[in-house]
């Protein structure tokens, strides 16, 4: 599986670089989130800009990222840019349950704003 990793101090964005997310990767991607989520990534950003098709063990493994920072931090879906990956999430009513943002800046944004309103909240307790 090939993918990068740009780690820095208040998110992570992992950027896939396969046209395809399917059985064959389903199971790495898994392990690869497992490994993030354990190394103390706290928020993370999934670029999805590579990516020409999805099954449903691809679906498996972004749902499986989704639990694991659930109640963490963050996980960001980005750069769904392929009409057939955009249609298959929305067949699948996973717009209603994932974080989806067009850019990888815009989640960048998002993530940043994010600690910002929790460290104000927090010293505000």
């Amino acid at each position: 599986m090939k993918f990068s990793l740009d780690k820095k101090e208040k998110y992570a964005v992992f950027s896939l670089d396969e046209e395809n997310l399917n059985a064959l990767l389903a199971p790495n991607l898994k392990s690869e989130f497992v490994f993030l989520r354990n190394e103390g990534v706290k928020n993370l950003i999934f670029d999805l800009s590579a990516v020409k098709y999805v099954d449903s063990s691809g679906l498996s493994s972004i749902l499986t990222a989704n639990r694991l920072w659930k109640d963490y931090g963050s996980f960001i879906l980005t750069e769904i840019s392929h009409p057939a990956v955009k249609k298959l999430i929305e067949i699948s009513r996973l717009e209603t349950i994932l974080t989806i943002i067009p850019t990888q800046k815009e989640s960048i944004d998002y993530v940043l704003m994010g600690e910002i309103e929790s460290e104000l909240l927090g010293e505000e307790e």
